[in-house]
């Protein structure tokens, strides 16, 4: 496979599971330096291992990427290890599956914090690092109930709605510096936090077979076709590409019924 990231750096939040240590894995395999943020050391240690165990490069970071010490001690990682930083996968969130009256103060003020706050604050402190690389690539992990809406999301879809706005506001804030800013939108992906999601159903069989009806393609993503996402708009394959959705969900949101 080509190898069109070498000399590349990158860093990945949320990189311990699910898409996060998918995008991780297929960055590093295009030749990537990726350094793995996530708050869960373990699982993000592992992550850094497997990627090195196959030939890559990778230095895994236990930090709080909802907070600015944890987004400035990422870019710090970056910088001392492999010597800069030229594309972020702002990727880390959590849900919380409750309708808006079930949803709490502290719900709301998490998912604030992780899913929306976070992700300005991790740009914020990547720009510099960026701009001395003469620019770079932010992709934003959003999803589709950033467009479309789920009764058991509301605070989460917010969330991941605000992130589309915060994506076209700095691709044509930092444009002229090159920094170019996409967000994926995917539907279910095939995670941890998707099983979560089942198993608080009253039927998690039934309600994830109604739910695979509705994608055209029969399945939910895997991590993985997520990951093949983020290393394309990480290239420069993508050079002219910036404040857009790129939606990978499986034909879900082309059908009515």
């Amino acid at each position: 496979m080509e190898r069109r990231l070498d000399g590349k750096v990158a860093i990945v939040t949320g990189a311990a599971r699910g898409v996060g240590a998918a995008s991780a894995a297929r960055l590093a395999q295009d030749g990537c330096a990726v350094v793995c943020v996530d708050r869960d050391e373990a699982g993000v240690r592992a992550v850094a291992e497997r990627i090195e165990a196959a030939g890559g490069r990778a230095r895994a970071l236990a930090a709080d990427v909802a907070t600015a010490d944890g987004n400035r001690a990422a870019v710090a990682c970056a910088g001392d290890a492999f010597g800069g930083l030229d594309v972020l996968h702002a990727n880390a969130a959590v849900q919380r599956v409750a309708r808006l009256e079930e949803t709490g103060e502290d719900d709301w003020g998490q998912l604030l914090r992780t899913n929306l706050h976070g992700v300005g604050l991790g740009v914020e402190h990547a720009l510099p690092a960026l701009r001395a690389r003469g620019g770079g690539s932010v992709i934003i992990t959003a999803s589709v109930l950033g467009i479309v809406g789920d009764p058991d999301l509301p605070a989460y879809g917010a969330t991941k709605g605000g992130l589309r706005a915060l994506c076209r506001s700095l691709a044509a804030a930092y444009g002229p510096e090159n920094v170019r800013v996409t967000t994926i939108c995917p539907g279910d992906v095939e995670t941890p936090m998707l099983e979560e999601f089942f198993e608080r159903q009253p039927d998690p069989s039934e309600a994830r077979r109604r739910m695979l009806e509705r994608y055209p393609l029969r399945r939910f993503a895997a991590p993985r076709d997520v990951a093949n996402v983020v290393a394309f708009l990480a290239s420069d394959d993508a050079a002219y590409l910036t404040g857009i959705d790129v939606c990978v969900d499986g034909g879900l949101l082309a059908q009515v019924y």
